[in-house]
């Protein structure tokens, strides 16, 4: 028998624009004493979501083919395994999946692969929920239930944007789906750490229990109808005319608008402008200042429904510096 202590993997998963980068942030910048290694995967042909990541000492791996259970899955279970080749560099792993990504094949790696799983535990499925918006997700979109019911934590996130009655609601709907999961409530992803990490918490009886070939191949479904538009400009963006656009764009568009995320270089500015959106809702702030070996450039992710490339292409590039 092998007696070297199995690896601890966390899987953070949750509808796009739920608030699984916040939780990790939280995760990396806390003084828990801990060292992770990260591995993130995106929907989009630009990762975006590793450069929203807040530095720290942690190396992060960024896959962005898309869906991690698909052709990702070859190279999360060899990432896995170059990571089990350095003892002592780190006490856990956290997969950042896709918000579309169905949790059921990225934990069905910790099972079916031989040298994985011989080094490595599935410890929990972390399920991060938008109070605000997953009514309307679980009526248009299977893979937000899988998350859901896969979950061994549930983060109902978001929960100052709902009243009392709809949160209500919310929890009603969750507890349909996924009675046994911890549920917390939380804004801004704020809970104690040890209620998320390293709690032995998986029940692979619990997952047959629901998905009975959850150990064979999968054959899950994919929502075609959700593409993803990637925007860069090596120009800088004048905000004057970038915040009308995209104010304008959400308002217009915002139902079939997923999720957004950009990373975006002002002139004169010495920090980077992250922005980030579901629907209609927008947040942005300066994060942190431009490396000097970093390339100034602007980068866009929007993913949804309807999207019309060429009007975004076009929109964006006509608040470059270049084009005024």
């Amino acid at each position: 028998m092998n007696s070297t202590p199995l690896i601890p993997v966390t899987v953070l998963t949750g509808y796009l624009g739920a608030g699984k980068t916040t939780l990790l942030n939280r995760i990396l910048s806390e003084n828990h004493g801990r060292k992770y290694a990260v591995i993130v995967n995106e929907f989009g042909e630009i990762g975006i979501d590793n450069e929203l990541i807040v530095d720290a000492d942690e190396e992060v791996f960024e896959m962005n083919n898309g869906c991690i259970c698909c052709t990702v899955r070859g190279d999360l279970i060899r990432i896995i395994e170059g990571l089990m080749k350095r003892k002592g560099a780190f006490d856990a792993i956290i997969i950042e999946a896709t918000g579309l990504a169905d949790p059921a094949p990225v934990a069905q790696t910790f099972f079916v692969d031989d040298d994985v799983r011989a080094r490595a535990s599935l410890d929990a499925i972390v399920t991060v929920v938008d109070a605000r918006h997953i009514l309307a997700r679980l009526e248009d979109s299977h893979e937000a239930e899988e998350q859901i019911a896969f979950a061994d934590v549930i983060l109902l996130n978001k929960t100052d944007l709902v009243d009392a009655q709809e949160l209500e609601r919310v929890r009603q709907r969750i507890r349909a789906i996924n009675g046994p999961a911890r549920l917390h409530e939380t804004q801004n992803c704020v809970v104690p750490l040890e209620e998320v990490l390293e709690r032995g918490a998986f029940d692979l009886d619990r997952i047959l229990e629901i998905e009975p070939n959850f150990l064979s191949e999968d054959d899950h479904e994919h929502d075609d109808a959700i593409t993803s538009v990637s925007l860069s400009s090596e120009s800088p963006i004048r905000p004057e005319l970038f915040m009308p656009w995209l104010r304008n764009l959400t308002a217009e568009q915002g139902q079939d608008i997923l999720r957004l995320k950009g990373v975006l270089a002002f002139p004169g500015e010495e920090q980077r402008y992250v922005v980030q959106g579901v629907h209609m809702l927008l947040d942005g702030d300066h994060q942190r200042d431009w490396k000097a070996d970093e390339v100034r450039a602007s980068r866009m992710v929007f993913i949804g429904r309807n999207l019309d490339p060429a009007a975004l292409r076009q929109g964006f590039e006509a608040c470059a510096v270049s084009a005024a």
